[in-house]
């Protein structure tokens, strides 16, 4: 989930999925849930969870940090060598993935989209009555 406080301009998602051990589901999501309290206090960082999916036959951890130089500093920290030496204690080889977002776009993005460049910037309550109208008008 992207945060809506932020530009999200910068902001990199670490997501790991992994296949939940036939035993041991429980400690491994008790590990990751170890790593969730310190990782969310550090500066930089968004967001922080673990959770199970599909009956608990799927283990997801995700970090969300505000910029590339706040996760380049979790890669490189004790902490994530923990998560690490976690991954590396699993029968089966997990995903792990960064996303990076580069640009957050509103409604500039949907006018431009639907290649409504002839009608008013509704960038004021005006503008909206005034596209409001004039889609109703346009869907008689």
């Amino acid at each position: 989930m992207w945060h809506a406080c932020c530009s999200c301009a910068g902001v990199v998602r670490l997501s790991i999925v992994l296949a939940a051990p036939a035993r041991g589901t429980k400690q491994l999501v008790h590990a990751f849930r170890l790593a969730v309290a310190p990782t969310s206090i550090e500066p930089g960082c968004l967001e922080c969870r673990v959770w199970t999916e599909d009956h608990e036959t799927c283990v997801r951890y995700e970090e969300v940090w505000a910029t590339d130089e706040a996760a380049r500093r979790r890669v490189r920290s004790d902490g994530f060598t923990r998560i690490l030496e976690l991954l590396e204690s699993v029968p089966q080889p997990p995903t792990l993935r960064f996303e990076f977002v580069s640009d957050t776009r509103g409604l500039d993005y949907v006018e431009e989209a639907r290649n409504m460049d002839t009608l008013p910037n509704p960038t004021t309550l005006q503008s909206w009555l005034l596209l409001g109208v004039l889609l109703a008008a346009m869907s008689l």
